[in-house]
């Protein structure tokens, strides 16, 4: 039925293959009988093979099983749950907050649930696949703005604003495939002049900016704005458990009254299974370790990690996709992708397949994910200096496989829409 549809990917280079690992996340693993230094993985400060993480999720299947059975609103949440999304919403600043079983669950679930017919949403193009599908199925009229350009935004929010009853922007913190960091700062003020309310995809930025604490600490924005008492634009924050805090599952924070609205309206919150309780054992393990000393220490090494693989990236004379005129980070903290541009999808399954001969896990990235084919380099806390002189050193041998030098155009890459 599919045979020459995916041909045509084959053709292409398009075609996916699913690789499994044979043994843990971390900065090495095994594909394939090899063992590869992996420079893929979204695990930024190496929490997922954590004992104590791995400890806890063994316990709360101990405890409570190793399913959750059934819905949150018929017996599938335990005590944990109820715990999580506590400390969830206290660790980000919110009166309360509601766990989803993915980023993608929430972002499909809360968007619908937020914004129908009556709204229209403010979304940056090169938003993720899930916050897209979300914008879709809410029924809102959406109106796209180029990628973290704030004086496009303001012509359309002035255009579109008076139009509508209510209006939502909604953007990524760190935009997954590029990197860069969202201009909050200025989308939060436009948000208050035109009457918008905030919804932020916070999925890389929980554990990498503001300490660890995410994007609204990292720009000083007060997240439990209520328009009641005039304080600005309300600020709905989804965040993730599946990245840096090496877990899995997501959660959305906002005031009281929209999570008790997303409880009772968000499909795939009413209509999922609930998480295993392993996970949720996890999670709060790794939340008690990101609000520690340890944590702070992982948060600051991530960070310098990211800034040597830049600059010895630099050195080599590789050009990795750094917009200076979208880097919005108020202290020049740049996130932990970073992305390596090719000339192609052929020259980028090229360099994968060299690194991966060399005995690096660094898949290419290949449309319709993005629209420029990349290496997309994941730096954690766990790599150490030789991993990231291995990787600069074997992608300089590769010459004349190398990113190309060009200005940053807006719109370029991203997520497919």
């Amino acid at each position: 039925m599919f045979e020459k549809k995916l041909d045509a990917l084959r053709r292409n280079g398009l075609l996916r293959e699913i690789t499994d690992r044979a043994g843990r996340q971390g900065p090495s693993i095994f594909v394939n009988g090899e063992n590869l230094l992996n420079f893929s993985s979204n695990d930024y400060l190496g929490l997922a093979a954590n004992g104590k993480l791995i400890e806890a999720a063994a316990a709360a299947a101990r405890r409570y099983g190793a399913g959750a059975g059934a819905a949150r609103l018929l017996s599938g949440g335990t005590l944990l749950h109820h715990e999580l999304e506590r400390q969830a919403a206290s660790f980000t600043g919110y009166e309360a907050a509601v766990l989803f079983n993915s980023g993608y669950h929430a972002n499909t679930g809360a968007i619908p649930a937020l914004a129908g017919p009556e709204c229209t949403i403010f979304s940056d193009e090169l938003n993720h696949a899930s916050i897209i599908d979300g914008c879709r199925l809410s029924k809102a009229k959406t109106v796209i703005f180029r990628h973290a350009d704030t004086g496009h935004l303001e012509e359309l929010l002035l255009a579109e604003r008076p139009k509508s009853e209510r209006a939502f922007i909604i953007t990524e913190s760190v935009f997954s495939m590029d990197g860069d960091i969202a201009p909050l700062d200025g989308i939060f003020n436009l948000a208050a002049r035109h009457g918008a309310d905030l919804y932020v995809d916070d999925a890389h930025a929980v554990g990498v900016l503001g300490g660890g604490r995410g994007s609204l600490a990292h720009f000083g924005l007060a997240a439990g704005n209520d328009k009641k008492n005039n304080s600005g634009p309300s600020i709905v924050q989804m965040c993730t458990f599946s990245k840096a805090l090496g877990s899995y599952g997501a959660f959305v924070a906002a005031g009281r009254e929209v999570i008790e609205w997303l409880k009772n309206t968000a499909r795939t919150f009413i209509f999922s299974t609930a998480l295993p309780p392993s996970a949720a054992g996890a999670s709060l393990a790794a939340m008690g370790i990101l609000g520690s000393a340890e944590g702070s220490s992982l948060v600051g090494k991530l960070h310098a990690n990211r800034q040597a693989l830049q600059e010895g990236l630099a050195k080599a004379g590789f050009e990795g996709f750094f917009p200076q005129e979208r880097d919005c980070s108020p202290d020049s903290v740049r996130s932990p992708i970073v992305p390596v541009l090719l000339n192609g999808v052929e020259e980028a399954m090229l360099a994968s397949r060299r690194l991966f001969d060399a005995g690096f896990y660094v898949p290419a990235i290949r449309p319709p994910t993005v629209k420029s084919p990349r290496l997309r380099l994941q730096v954690t806390a766990a790599h150490s200096k030789s991993d990231m002189d291995s990787l600069i050193a074997t992608l300089q041998s590769m010459q004349p496989l190398s990113s190309k030098k060009r200005v940053p155009v807006k719109g370029g890459g991203g997520n497919a829409k």
